[in-house]
């Protein structure tokens, strides 16, 4: 098949770039490697009709990248409104900060009514769709009712909440409706699923057996399917990384303290600010501490004109400089904020020097950070992993120091413990969750999910050639003149 693969964030792949999300760090090497064409927003803006939206079309590895701009005229309604103000907070368990309008809506709905219109541009015969996340809910309604016959999947990134909250998102009915169009529908964890399921049968009142639901677009499985990384390239990158240059004076700046890291998003999500309150309370409970370690927090800032986050960036920055103010000494900072982006080379050396990774979101897909930091580790002498037990990755990565986030005092002992694990123990751990990550990589991730979507097309007698790894041949690999046509 002609697997085209869509997503809101893209990204070209370039290593030395600041990575801006952990969807577009995942799918870029299996894109690359796969064939296919991968789908997304240019980034821009475009006002008035659009016969032709894509901006760009280019080669990426053995695949390509078609990135088309959006319409000015719904973006704002369809991102920072629907997407981030009312979806977002609710696959994330934050009922209480959902916000959206009508209008945000319909501007959500125009969105993905323009991605499927812009999509039938790679519709041929042999073709399959893989719709990636949250921001594109109703585009596998919106391809049939443009008469796409051809295998479509769903997958989301994040987690999928309970009945009661998602049902506090406004159409949430039509919304799950529209995702039910697709062949396949993908999460990340068992409790995703099952969480999804229960909606299905208890809000819509729909039939399930054996994940197979029934509906008025026909079956649709629902299924399991934790991404991974390729964590043999991340600890090759890694171990050459360590001689970085921002790399090499973060470790001269050090003087004998020992490194914790956290890397996220500035996002509510996190569970930034609980962290900090955490590191507070151990230096608190235990001033042998001061000067021995020094948590580095990189929090790059992101949708920063929805109010949530905006109130976020500022409570976090007050709380950083109390505890600096607190605990910091004239030759220490106890606190390293920093709101920028690293690159993903800069990140695998940052983590290989970290004797500590603190991962501690609040409610998280799956957090690839988690996996790059066991696979950054020097293994003759691995740092140790932090890792909330509301990640995705939890579920895998169970020789992790296992924390609740909303225990602060909880968390301030696990860090000491962390600190002050003996090697053999280091190593016990960080061989078995390695075997974890090497057992299951982003490339059989794709893979799986692939297979599956081909099985289940072909189960509803729709025959499909197997997956080949050629590059695609349907459309060229050039820039795209604003007049051209559909064709």
């Amino acid at each position: 098949m002609n697997l085209v693969v869509v997503s809101n964030r893209v990204t070209r792949g370039n290593v030395n770039e600041p990575m801006t999300g952990g969807l577009a760090a995942a799918l870029l090497p299996v894109v690359e490697k796969s064939g296919a064409i991968w789908v997304g927003s240019s980034g821009r803006v475009r006002d008035g009709a659009q016969k032709e939206p894509f901006a760009e079309i280019e080669a990426l590895g053995a695949g390509a990248l078609a990135m088309l701009d959006l319409p000015a005229a719904h973006y704002g309604g369809y991102y920072e409104g629907f997407a981030n103000s009312a979806l977002w907070p609710a696959l994330h368990s934050r009922a209480d900060l959902i916000r959206a309008s009508q209008e945000d809506y319909l501007s959500y709905r125009e969105v993905n009514a323009f991605m499927a219109r812009a999509l039938l541009r790679f519709k041929k015969p042999d073709s399959a769709f893989w719709i990636q996340d949250y921001h594109f809910l109703a585009l596998g309604a919106e391809l049939r009712d443009l008469g796409v016959t051809q295998p479509i999947g769903f997958f989301l990134h994040t987690p999928w909440p309970a009945r009661t909250v998602i049902e506090g998102v406004p159409h949430h009915r039509e919304l799950i409706k529209s995702v039910l169009a697709c062949d396949l529908i993908g999460f990340q964890t068992k409790d995703d699923c099952e969480n999804f399921l229960e909606y299905l049968s208890s809000s819509l009142g729909l039939g399930i057996e054996d994940g197979v639901v029934t509906s008025g677009h026909g079956r649709s499985r629902i299924a399991v399917f934790p991404i991974g990384i390729d964590p043999e390239k991340f600890a090759r990158q890694a171990a050459k990384a360590v001689s970085h240059p921002d790399v090499s004076r973060l470790r001269r700046s050090l003087n004998g303290e020992k490194l914790a890291i956290g890397v996220d998003r500035l996002d509510y999500s996190k569970g930034l600010v609980n962290r900090v309150n955490a590191f507070d309370r151990m230096w608190t409970l235990q001033p042998a501490l001061a000067r021995t370690v020094t948590l580095l927090q990189i929090a790059t800032p992101s949708r920063g004109a929805i109010e949530a986050y905006g109130n976020l960036q500022g409570e976090l920055a007050q709380l950083v400089s109390d505890v600096n103010g607190r605990h910091g000494e004239v030759d220490w900072t106890p606190i390293r904020y920093l709101n920028k982006g690293f690159s993903q080379t800069v990140l695998a050396g940052l983590f290989r020097t970290a004797q500590v990774g603190v991962v501690t979101p609040l409610h998280d897909g799956m957090n690839l950070v988690a996996k790059e930091y066991v696979a950054a580790q020097n293994p003759a002498d691995p740092g140790v992993l932090v890792l909330s037990k509301f990640a995705g990755a939890a579920d895998e990565l169970d020789m992790a120091l296992l924390v609740n986030p909303h225990d602060i005092d909880g968390m301030a002992r696990t860090i000491a413990v962390a600190l002050a694990m003996p090697l053999h123990e280091r190593r016990m751990r960080w061989e078995s969750m390695m075997a974890r990550l090497r057992s299951h990589t982003i490339q059989q991730w794709f893979a799986e999910f692939v297979d599956a979507l081909q099985d289940t097309q072909i189960n509803r007698g729709a025959a499909m050639r197997p997956v080949t790894t050629e590059p695609p041949t349907v459309w060229p690999l050039r820039s795209v003149n604003a007049g051209a046509r559909y064709h």
